[in-house]
């Protein structure tokens, strides 16, 4: 695709098309960086995104169950 780059104050601008936004999973906020002599537009990627997908908790599984008895209980006396 060509376009033009259009005067924004001082600086240029490109107008994005939503559909190449959508295709590129792009969001409000962008990466912009030089490599050799292009510029590079990249979606900007939050931290950690993804880390839960997938994760199914036990069900059945009480947390504490595992913990030792407090100090004062009677188990804690055996």
């Amino acid at each position: 695709m060509r376009t033009s780059l259009r005067k924004m104050g001082n600086s240029r601008g490109v107008i994005i098309p939503a559909a190449l936004m959508a295709a590129c999973e792009m969001g409000d906020e962008v990466d912009i960086r030089l490599k050799g002599k292009h510029l590079v537009i990249a979606p900007v990627k939050t931290l950690r995104a993804g880390w839960f997908e997938g994760y199914i908790p036990e069900a059945n599984a009480e947390p504490r169950a595992v913990l030792p008895a407090d100090e004062g209980s009677e188990e804690w006396m055996r």
